[in-house]
């Protein structure tokens, strides 16, 4: 699914008009997930609180791995079985809305909503970017993809180290890299649905199109999150 050429020189086969309907859709995707994570996150914060609390640790772990293999799942089965890629879009949604629920105890409400405004207006000010631009962003595409790929590797390793001064300064050097991976990501999509969107399936291609969006809209949130929290220190 994610094997195309984003060549904008490649002659465009889609009118305006279906390109905006496209891009209607792969938002509407999006914005619907991020709706059910935040409700998800605050049906577990309240009305399913207890339930919570007493959930054995184990059924957590295996609740935080499933979102990798959702994801996985996502990318390979968008484009053949595109109804099945939106149920599970909207699986890891609730999955993700679970997990922030269990991250919002070790914050304020207010360090939560400043975070949840920023990472909006940061998304859309680069979704609109990457969408309107008559450049073709593939570039930062493949320089993000390095510098995450590293930027992963270094924050595992401090992870062992427990050191706070790196961690927040690498929670804004996430979102430095997933600002340019949502521009780039909504470039992408874009310039693969003109270039090849009569040789897959519309909505499948909006799914995967969401997820990646989706993902990068939670990786802002929870690095601004960090960065406003004060890496997490409990300011209740």
């Amino acid at each position: 699914m994610n094997n195309f050429e984003t060549n904008s020189d490649r002659r465009q086969i889609h009118t305006i008009s279906e390109t905006n309907g496209f891009l209607t859709k792969m938002y509407g995707f999006m914005a619907g997930a991020v709706l059910i994570s935040a409700l998800t996150a605050y049906l577990t914060m309240t009305v399913f609180r207890t339930a919570v609390m007493n959930m054995p640790v184990s059924i957590m772990w295996l609740i935080l791995l499933v979102p990798f293999a959702l994801s996985m799942g996502i990318s390979f089965k968008a484009d053949r079985n595109p109804v099945a890629s939106l149920v599970m879009l909207g699986v890891l949604a609730v999955i993700y809305g679970f997990e922030f629920a269990l991250i919002a105890g070790f914050y304020t409400g207010t360090q939560i909503t400043t975070a949840f405004i920023s990472s909006a207006a940061v998304f859309i000010a680069m979704a609109v970017f990457g969408t309107i631009t008559k450049k073709d962003l593939s570039n930062w595409n493949s320089y993000l993809s390095a510098a995450l790929i590293g930027f992963l590797v270094a924050w595992i390793v401090n992870m062992f180290l427990h050191n706070p001064a790196i961690t927040y300064i690498f929670s804004f050097i996430g979102v430095i890299i997933f600002t340019g991976l949502t521009a780039s990501d909504a470039n992408k999509m874009k310039i693969i649905y003109n270039n090849y969107g009569d040789q897959v399936a519309e909505t499948g291609l909006a799914v995967l199109g969401a997820l990646q969006l989706y993902l990068d809209f939670v990786n802002i949130f929870m690095f601004l999150l960090e960065i406003f929290g004060g890496t997490g220190s409990n300011n209740n």
